[in-house]
């Protein structure tokens, strides 16, 4: 009996999550990723809620423990290197109810793909170019391997969706920029603050350093309007990052020199997808290429959950397609959407866009780390 065929674009979280149940469902996965390996950028991400459960039945637990960041708490600096405020993240709370890890988007893409790795057939460095449903399966186009045929496509390819445009059209009309850009890389060196995340924000423009197992990471945050800048050119991206930060004081030189210095730059705009359907014929959208939330590591958790939501649709429903993308979009945007709501609130603490709005965030900042102090 041959087994039925399913197309993955993206390399990412939901691709390789979503291969692993598959396999285990009766499905011949196939994962397509554009680049040549797995990525070493990235934020750190989240793993929590329903995406801790699905990582408790893959039986991953113990990998993301072991690569899970050191963070117990968040210091905020002035300009000349003061830390005027501390705050305890959920992890180094002791009232922390809500149990959760926290990981450089890398790792937890790594530990996804080993997981998958034995039951999927990977191709790395190749795209689609080309998709032609019938009534019995997608003919693929690829750019470099020959045209294969296959029962279903998944497009987990993520905000610049290369099966979203192909099927349901250009990313204009589903992804809309938030007014933010976000770019981080890997750093050199220690930091001396091993448990802290080290902040510092003038208005529309943020700088953070995270620490983490192997290497600690520096992430760009700044608002700015929707420019021609090209995410895959890596010397571009460095110019327009920098252009950013000119003038900001703390340690943003030296960081922006270990920045032009590196080697992979993860690089986007602050997006939202919104896609009225998810699905078209044999062809379903999932992760960020479906419901992208580009700012909060919220996206990989919902990735997870949505990957397993999927699967699980197609496994009770093994001859209709069509009825099981509709369960899992059911499912799936119900999850999504409370996300969705929050941006705003958060991107205003998080990146205030004027002098009053950081001052008053600031002054609550100190008082939460006095009150937190207290307690202690």
């Amino acid at each position: 009996m041959t087994l039925p065929r399913v197309l993955i674009s993206g390399a990412g979280i939901a691709g390789p999550t979503l291969a692993y149940w598959l396999a285990r469902s009766g499905w011949q996965p196939t994962v397509i990723e554009r680049s040549d390996g797995l990525r070493s950028s990235g934020n750190p991400v989240d793993v929590r809620g329903l995406a801790l459960s699905v990582a408790e039945r893959m039986g991953i637990v113990a990998a993301l423990q072991a690569a899970a960041t050191p963070v117990r708490a968040m210091s905020l600096y002035d300009r000349v290197g003061h830390r005027f405020a501390r705050l305890p993240t959920p992890a180094g709370r002791s009232d922390a109810g809500t149990p959760e890890l926290e990981l450089p988007r890398s790792d937890l893409a790594h530990v996804l793909f080993q997981a998958a790795h034995d039951d999927t057939e990977v191709l790395f460095g190749d795209t689609i170019t080309a998709l032609q449903q019938d009534a019995d399966g997608v003919e693929v186009t690829f750019e470099r391997h020959a045209a294969r045929r296959f029962d279903l496509v998944i497009g987990a390819d993520g905000l610049h969706s290369t099966v979203r445009r192909l099927v349901f059209g250009p990313d204009g009309q589903f992804v809309r920029h938030m007014g933010m850009y976000v770019a981080t890389t890997a750093l050199q060196g220690s930091v001396e603050l091993p448990q802290d995340v080290l902040l510092h924000n003038t208005p529309g423009r943020l700088v953070a350093v995270h620490p983490g197992r192997d290497h600690a990471m520096v992430g760009f945050f700044f608002r700015q309007a929707a420019a021609d800048v090209n995410h895959r050119d890596l010397a571009a991206v460095k110019r327009f990052v920098a252009a950013a930060y000119v003038g900001v004081g703390w340690r943003v030189p030296e960081l922006l020199e270990q920045l032009h210095a590196a080697p992979d730059v993860y690089f986007d705009a602050v997006s939202v997808v919104q896609t009225p359907r998810w699905s078209q014929g044999r062809v379903a959208l999932l992760g960020d290429a479906a419901s992208c939330l580009s700012l909060f590591g919220e996206g990989s958790s919902l990735a997870m959950a949505g990957a397993y939501t999927l699967a699980q649709a197609l496994s009770a429903c093994p001859h209709d397609h069509a009825l099981a993308f509709r369960r899992f979009e059911a499912i799936h945007r119900a999850q999504v959407a409370p996300k969705l709501r929050h941006f705003g609130p958060v991107a205003s603490l998080m990146v205030p866009r004027s002098s009053p709005g950081l001052m008053v965030r600031n002054l609550a900042a100190r008082l939460l780390s006095y009150g937190s102090q207290r307690r202690q």
